[in-house]
């Protein structure tokens, strides 16, 4: 028996596989965020042009297979369609269905950065909430600049569950403030805040569309914020939220409105912390030419408080990106709900919100 009718079959086989394999490759380049990146995933799907032979692999990216290698006149070769486009909503939340990564991958939530200076205009030397008196921090001798540093991301438990495009995410996120220049208190950590959340997430039909804005995703989810301390400082509070994103180019709009879960009278550690904090939040993404800006929004109309937070992130090497920060309002930090601060500082960003 001679293994020439094998081997003329191999290559038949291989086929549907390797049309497959090409296409998954190039849904994860165009899925990639930042234009360099994308650029460089594609060059090295390709070998070397010196090397390229007529008979060789020929792609158009815009999704047209005209060339491909020789399989046998009778081979069929799964056919290469357009890829859609990957918005920033899509990019954070998995909405495309070609583009979704999959369960328990690590993916960027909030950004993680670190801002080895931040200023703040007046450090709060001595919090206090209406349950818990007021505490001197250290002496009330608090550094004016400190360090301050975030790590956050999630990760999909459970992918189109129940057979619908829904998705269950958990994330995490913690903010920590160091006082890495107050040498005379030792350099102590001022607060660190924790945050773990479980959220669902829905793509919306692309019928959803007016004015050239479309509405991208809706959710719901439920999340837990504390610091972590014992009395008189310990600060927590738990929330279920409803949101919503709606985008239009590189514009991204995501609304979420939350509920703050009751607490007893004698557990609470912060009853009016909605009065400063609000009812929910607006942040807004831009991307022009690899520059990230951004902005958060709260406010609670009925006690005239809030806050707004600006960003500013720009190539730097690679995957990192510099990054700016501005904030003015109330709750920039949990101990610090119901104390009015101003603070800016710039550092290194490793991942944000479009870093997926």
């Amino acid at each position: 028996m001679t293994l020439r009718p094998l081997l003329l079959c191999l290559p038949l086989l291989s086929a549907p596989a390797f049309a497959d394999d090409t296409l998954s490759a190039l849904k994860r380049c165009r899925a990639l965020g930042f234009d360099a990146e994308r650029l460089a995933c594609f060059d090295a799907l390709l070998p070397p042009p010196a090397r390229l032979l007529p008979s060789e692999l020929s792609v158009d990216v815009a999704g047209d297979a005209s060339t491909l290698p020789a399989l046998g006149s009778d081979a069929k070769v799964a056919e290469l369609k357009p890829l859609p486009s990957s918005s920033p909503l899509a990019r954070q939340w998995d909405l495309d269905e070609d583009n979704k990564l999959g369960t328990f991958v690590l993916r960027a939530n909030q950004p993680t950065y670190i801002l080895p200076a931040w200023y703040l205009a007046s450090p709060n030397n001595q919090p206090s909430s209406p349950n818990h008196p007021a505490v001197a921090l250290y002496d009330s001798s608090l550094s004016s600049v400190e360090t301050k540093y975030q790590i956050s991301f999630k990760s999909k438990l459970w992918q189109n569950m129940l057979g619908t495009p829904a998705d269950l995410w958990f994330g995490y996120t913690q903010l920590s403030h160091w006082q890495v220049y107050n040498k005379r208190q030792s350099s102590p950590f001022r607060e660190t805040d924790y945050e773990p959340e479980l959220a669902l997430t829905m793509p919306l039909p692309e019928s959803w569309n007016w004015g050239g804005w479309r509405l991208r995703m809706a959710g719901v989810g439920a999340l837990h914020q504390s610091n972590g301390q014992s009395d008189p400082l310990s600060r927590s509070w738990n929330r279920v939220y409803a949101m919503a994103g709606v985008e239009k180019g590189n514009l991204s709009l995501t609304g979420r409105w939350w509920y703050r879960l009751p607490e007893s009278a004698d557990r609470d550690d912060n009853p009016d912390i909605v009065d400063y904090m609000g009812h929910g939040d607006i942040q807004a993404i831009y991307r022009w030419n690899d520059h990230t800006f951004g902005s958060r929004l709260r406010y609670n109309p009925v006690h005239g408080k809030g806050a707004i937070q600006l960003d500013w992130t720009f190539p730097v090497a690679g995957r990192l990106r510099g990054y700016v920060q501005a904030f003015d309002g109330y709750g920039e930090s949990l101990l610090d709900y119901n104390h009015h601060s101003r603070g800016a500082g710039f550092g290194l960003m490793l991942t944000d919100w479009l870093s997926n």
